[in-house]
């Protein structure tokens, strides 16, 4: 049957050539209008998976808190950064086209009047004793805010510090910033006087000096990147904000929409390089081993034809590519190549000896035709193996590739003889062997039981390297470091306060909060918990009764009653000589304190003498922040009775749905990007609450998921093409023969990966029982040539086809080693190194497995399967190598 489908295609080349050409062209337009692929890795295992289900419940419960981008704003002060995080949002809160919504999960005006409220009673009344010691500079400050009541303050510092009241070193700092900023002033450039670092004397939390926006975009799931409008709008907002480092502030971009935008321009970058130089490469072992300009323009066009209706079929059949289903390219290319190159030599070796092309054609397929459906029936198996498994990246790349094999098969038994039919390749002078080879056989086949005792021996020394296999299951891992929302993500992650590891609870109504959330904060992997009794503080009352204390001694002073009239140049130019005078009479003796008294006063001088504008300016800075500072306060010392109907409708939605449960987020102690921690964290929280989810758990279920599946799809392929093996084969040794080196060579490729200190992950695990399947059509080719009786099998043009189909195929997987998108990369490298332990087993454990050949072919063998490509049955005399 096979010999009658190729005869009838190069009988009739046109019509297979023109409705090829047809389907190929209509293939491109309809994998152009559905290209489109999703870069989350949270949507690479089944929907149906239970903790996938907690995962989407959540999403349910809290719509807003999925497809977001988070504006990561850093700024040289606490001041800059909350006016940036407050300019931004307000500004992004105004472009409904673009963006749903806005919210400030650290500022805005809950927190600047009920931020006392939500301290600790310990942290409150630390600050609140802070303000009251401060009062005395406060009070002139509050009284006359301009740089004239700044110099009152310095000169009642002085007359203190001379009195014995203070001493000069607590005025070391202040007076060293203030000088900074005057200094910066004077120099014309940007400067502001952070009055929140004065008072705490340079002592600042990280998540001061760091705000955050969350934004839930408005995204176009027909372009490729669904958030880039909207990544544009805020990037061009932020630049009219002037947020950028020119003003002490830095913007950037995470969150899962900016990951997922980020990952598929990685996936994106220098793919036509890469491309490129992985087609040279092709063409490249395609010469040598056809050493015909039409043969190799027929196996490209067979191969870039079948490629473009795989992916117009793939995406038909699964919707969008995923970025490992999107390994189907390089696979289908390695693995259609291989078909393109079994049949191509054949072809030759029997070009030398039949008198015409179509006769050729024919004689190829009657001696590759079997060989190569048994093959491609057992890769279909192996790919379509990973169909059942949870793990769907895998499942939807195993479809494809499988749909792929197929396409591949027939494209490799109608187009390419077709094509051979009007090319017209010239016709072979000499016979298609590797005459030195013949050695190589011959020795495997008199030593074979060393290389056998050999072969065992180093695979039971490297069993102990496979329990110290470890597997990496953080998809971060996977992602580019470089690109700037995995970089942000890693930065955010090293600080306690602000990294994203941590894991969301939902209780069923508010009431069961404080049981639920008691329970969490006494597991030792947890280091804090937040839910909305963090709002609504339970001893609140205590709290305010703090509060109204400090504002009844604090109150007088930040709201005096009689104020002075605004400074004149004149009273700044004064008030500057004073303060110059008064702290030259403290800058006495080598202390550091009264060096910057000194330089201070040396500073006030210079500002004195200069324009009239150059005070102004000064004043600007000084005072700037000051106010801010002095208003802020008198909202904290004024704080609202707190209750759940209180809160900002926007506040209490991430906290409460609609149905009257709750959002709990625990968070964990340690590093938080370790996962041995990851892991912990995510089994104490789930022995209190099985549904909880967020990436600890993720991470963790993922793994036992994605490992599940490895073994799944690896049995399955295994048990498939030994049922193949057998129906076709029917004799156990020989299915033993095939399977056994192939079951060798995972086996070392696996020890190999804790030599070389590759972990197994999400991506590169696939490789496996990929490899399963691309290994069987090589053994399969072996076993079947030795059935027929061929000798001196690595010097016959078999071997030649499987050594260039090896090379092209390794380049195919290579390429994604070139990938700068480090999951894509790591499968890569796996695929190379499972093909080379392939290749070794192949070439030389088969052969010692095998032994001799029969001296008879097998009488029961299916038709075609006497003729295997370059050498006849028992024929052993080497011929020239073209």
């Amino acid at each position: 049957m096979i010999e009658r489908l190729v005869a009838f295609s190069v009988q009739r080349r046109w019509l297979v050539i023109g409705l090829i050409a047809v389907l190929t062209v209509a293939s491109v337009g309809l994998a152009a209008h559905l290209f489109r692929i999703n870069t989350d890795v949270e949507r690479l295992i089944d929907k149906d998976v239970p903790w996938r289900q907690d995962e989407i419940n959540f999403e349910k419960a809290f719509p807003q808190r999925t497809g977001t981008l988070v504006a990561v704003i850093d700024g040289s002060t606490p001041e800059t950064a909350e006016e940036a995080a407050a300019a931004l949002a307000k500004a992004l809160a105004g472009n409904k086209d673009r963006i749903e919504t806005v919210y400030r999960p650290d500022g805005g005006p809950f927190y600047d009047r009920n931020g006392f409220l939500l301290m600790s009673q310990e942290e409150l009344t630390k600050t609140t004793e802070q303000l009251i010691q401060q009062q005395g500079l406060l009070g002139p400050l509050a009284a006359d805010p301009t740089l004239r009541g700044l110099m009152r303050v310095l000169g009642l510092g002085a007359r203190g510090i001379k009195s014995g009241d203070a001493k000069i070193e607590d005025l070391e700092g202040p007076m060293t910033r203030i000088d900074e900023t005057l200094q910066a002033v004077m120099a014309g450039k940007p400067a502001r006087l952070s009055w929140q670092l004065l008072l705490s004397n340079g002592k600042t939390q990280s998540t001061e000096l760091r705000k955050f926006v969350m934004i839930q975009p408005v995204l176009d799931f027909n372009a490729l990147q669904p958030g880039a409008e909207a990544t544009k709008l805020i990037r061009s907002i932020a630049q009219d904000l002037k947020i950028d480092d020119a003003h002490g502030l830095r913007l950037r971009l995470t969150g899962p929409v900016a990951v997922s935008d980020d990952e598929f321009a990685t996936l994106a970058d220098d793919a036509l390089l890469n491309n490129l130089v992985t087609v040279g490469a092709i063409l490249l072992f395609l010469w040598l081993a056809l050493r015909s300009g039409a043969l190799v323009v027929a196996v490209m066009i067979t191969t870039f034809s079948g490629l473009i209706v795989t992916a117009a079929l793939g995406l038909v059949m699964v919707g969008e590519l995923n970025p490992i289903s999107v390994a189907f390219a390089a696979l289908f290319v390695g693995l259609g190549i291989d078909f393109g190159i079994q049949f191509a030599v054949r072809y030759r070796a029997d070009r030398f000896e039949q008198p015409d092309i179509p006769s050729a054609i024919r004689a190829a397929a009657r001696g590759v035709g079997w060989s190569l459906t048994l093959a491609a029936i057992s890769l279909i198996a192996g790919f379509f193996a990973f169909l059942p498994t949870a793990f769907r990246g895998v499942s939807e790349l195993g479809l494809i590739a499988g749909v792929g094999m197929v396409v591949a098969y027939l494209f490799s038994l109608t187009l390419l003889p077709a094509l051979i039919a009007v090319m017209k390749p010239r016709i072979e002078k000499r016979a298609v062997e590797t005459a030195w080879m013949a050695g190589v056989d011959h020795w495997i086949i008199e030593h074979r039981k060393a290389v056998l005792i050999v072969v065992g021996l180093i695979t039971v020394a490297g069993i102990p390297l496979l329990f110290k296999l470890p597997f990496d299951s953080n998809p971060m891992h996977l992602r580019s470091p470089k690109v700037e929302s995995i970089a942000t993500y890693l930065d955010l992650i090293k600080d306690p306060e602000t990294s994203p590891n941590l894991i969301d609870v939902i209780a069923p109504s508010v009431e069961a909060v404080p049981e639920l959330a008691a329970k969490l904060r006494a597991l030792p992997s947890v280091a804090r918990v937040i839910d909305i009794q963090t709002f609504v503080p339970p001893d609140q009352e205590q709290k305010r009764a703090i509060v109204i204390e400090a504002a009844q001694l604090l109150g007088p002073i930040l709201n005096p009653a009689r104020k002075p009239p605004p400074p004149t140049d004149a009273d700044t130019v004064k008030a500057l000589k004073e303060g110059a005078t008064a702290l030259k009479g403290i800058a006495t003796g080598p202390s550091g304190g009264a060096k910057a008294a000194g330089q201070l006063a040396a500073t006030l001088e210079k500002l004195a003498a200069g324009s009239a504008a150059m005070r102004e300016a000064a004043n600007v800075a000084i005072t700037t922040d000051l106010k801010t500072l002095l208003t802020r306060l008198g909202g904290l010392l004024n704080p609202q009775v707190l209750s759940i109907a209180t809160l900002p409708p926007q506040l209490k939605a991430e906290w409460i749905t609609s149905d009257g449960r709750s959002r709990i987020e625990v968070h964990p102690s340690g590093d938080a990007n370790d996962n041995v921690v990851l892991r912990r964290f995510a089994k104490e929280v789930q022995s209190v609450a099985p549904h909880a989810t967020g990436a600890p758990v993720a991470t963790t279920s993922s793994s036992y998921t994605i490992l599940g599946a490895f073994v799944q799809a690896a049995l399955t392929a295994l048990v498939l093409i030994f049922i193949i093996l057998s129906v076709a084969l029917r004799k156990p040794w020989d299915v033993a023969m095939t399977l056994g080196p192939l079951v060798l060579a995972t086996l070392w490729t696996l020890m190999a990966l804790h030599i070389v200190g590759m972990p197994l992950n999400f991506a590169n695990i696939i490789a496996m029982p990929l490899m399963l399947a691309v290994g069987v059509a090589f053994h399969i080719y072996y076993v079947i040539a030795w059935r027929a009786g061929v000798v001196d099998m690595l010097a016959s043009s078999l071997t030649r086809a499987i050594f260039f189909s090896a090379l092209t195929t390794g380049t195919a997987f290579g390429s994604l080693v070139l990938s700068s998108h480090p999951g894509t990369a790591s499968m890569g490298k796996l695929l190379a190194l499972s093909l080379f332990f392939t290749l070794v087993a192949a070439f030389f454990v088969v052969p010692a497995f095998l032994g001799p050949p029969p001296k008879q072919p097998d009488p029961k063998r299916p038709e075609g399967d006497d003729a295997v490509p370059g050498r006849k049955p028992a024929r052993s005399e080497p011929m020239a190598v073209k």
